[in-house]
């Protein structure tokens, strides 16, 4: 007779991560194939640079020493090569030379994707009980990776020009009072073009942000998370400069950014901009999971950039995510502007269009719109998930809207059977 199978002891930490609102997402999405997706957060599949990418492989794969070496493991840090082509794109960014960037290629770490880095810094830099203050909404998916380390989220209210930043000062303050500055170890933000909102964060709030960060850091450090992922996707208004750039003393800012947006999201290569004394410590985390992020992948992406053609590919996914923008807006406007109480914000770049509705329409997983949509033909993110902290405390009236994967027409047809389901929870039918 077999003895019973004694039940299986998982880690805290699953249960700090579990149940995560993405795999619900995917699985309504592979559950109902006919649904048009505004959920999903993937790129424009007819953008991804196919011919760049195989012309960079027949370079590297052309020269034998060049091939093996690029096959071989790589360094947890990632390739000199890469790197050092990094630290010139992030200066053309910065509006600057690399010389007067204050940072070496050594403050470079490349990641698996943007996403990587967030789940290492908060790994590295907090502890359960920890605070780490960000905006709401913000990125849904790093409040898992804060709830996965048992950290705090305080949120700090936003409005068209991101984080407000005269509330930061008061959640500080509060806490200062109350003796619990000590738990305060990051504020996150995500720069540009926000995921989920779409709002770019103001220029004076970002000096202000490292301003207070600084003013703050009484007994230890408090750090800054810049989360750059779409910066690169620029449609119109103006070019800001980074968080990171505010930071004189290149000492209290992790910047990170990913090539999975402006390039491709299978090659999974992004990067991290360090304070010289936090590169060791994220190393050392990162080598216990990967060694490095693919070798391969990162010669690859090098030889790109430095053919000249990356450029060229930023460009044209900009062209065409441009117009995908413009299709959603134009949809929202036909469809939704008769619509008491409706809203929307115009994103200058990025993949996300931020609509609110009326107060009492919650836009939830169990809410009557979200079953209505999909029995509509159409799949929203709704809004509450992209704000920390406990549900009955968020509001329940807004979405989060993509147009990356969908095409010009399957936007407007998708913003159309939107506006169904809304126009009959409104009516009560």
């Amino acid at each position: 007779m077999t003895a019973p199978v004694p039940p299986l002891q998982l880690s805290q930490r699953w249960h700090y991560a579990k149940e995560q609102a993405i795999s619900f997402l995917m699985q309504q999405a592979v559950e109902n194939p006919q649904v048009i997706s505004l959920a999903a957060g993937l790129v424009d599949a007819d953008s991804l640079p196919v011919a760049e990418t195989r012309h960079a492989c027949e370079r590297l794969l052309a020269d034998d020493l060049a091939a093996r070496n690029a096959l071989q493991y790589g360094t947890t840090a990632g390739a000199v090569r890469l790197r050092r082509q990094i630290l010139n794109l992030f200066a053309e960014l910065e509006g600057r030379s690399p010389a007067d960037l204050g940072i070496t290629p050594e403050q470079i770490v490349l990641t698996t994707g943007s996403q990587q880095l967030l789940s290492i810094a908060c790994e590295v830099l907090l502890d359960p009980g920890d605070i780490c203050l960000v905006s709401g909404p913000t990125y849904f998916v790093f409040c898992g990776n804060l709830n996965g380390v048992g950290a705090e989220p305080i949120v700090i209210p936003a409005d068209e020009h991101g984080m407000d930043t005269d509330k930061l000062e008061s959640a500080l303050q509060i806490l200062e009072q109350a003796g619990q500055l000590s738990r305060v170890k990051l504020i996150y933000s995500v720069s540009y073009y926000e995921n989920p909102s779409g709002i770019c964060l103001a220029d004076e709030r970002r000096k202000r942000i490292v301003e207070l960060a600084r003013k703050y850091s009484k007994s230890h450090r408090i750090c800054v998370l810049e989360d750059a992922a779409y910066r690169e996707l620029r449609y119109d208004g103006p070019a800001h400069p980074s968080i990171w750039g505010y930071d004189a003393t290149r000492s209290s800012v992790l910047y990170t950014q990913t090539f999975s947006k402006s390039f491709s999201p299978g090659v999974r290569i992004g990067f991290a901009v360090l304070p010289a004394d936090l590169v060791k410590p994220v190393c050392d985390r990162k080598g216990n999971e990967d060694f490095g992020s693919p070798n391969f992948n990162q010669h690859l992406l090098a030889m790109v950039l430095e053919s000249g053609e990356y450029r060229s590919h930023v460009d044209q996914v900009c062209a065409a995510y441009r117009a995908k923008r413009d299709a959603m807006l134009a949809a929202a406007s036909e469809f939704f502007s008769d619509l008491e109480g409706v809203s929307w914000v115009r994103p200058h770049g990025g993949l996300y269009v931020w609509m609110s509705l009326p107060a009492h329409i919650h836009t939830g997983f169990s809410s009557e719109l979200f079953r209505t949509a999909v029995a509509e033909g159409v799949m929203y993110v709704p809004g509450e998930l992209s704000y920390a902290g406990p549900r009955e405390s968020v509001p329940r009236n807004q979405m989060r809207l993509s147009f990356g994967v969908q095409g010009v027409d399957g936007i407007r047809e998708g913003m159309q059977r939107l506006a169904r389901a809304v126009r009959k929870i409104m009516s009560g039918r």
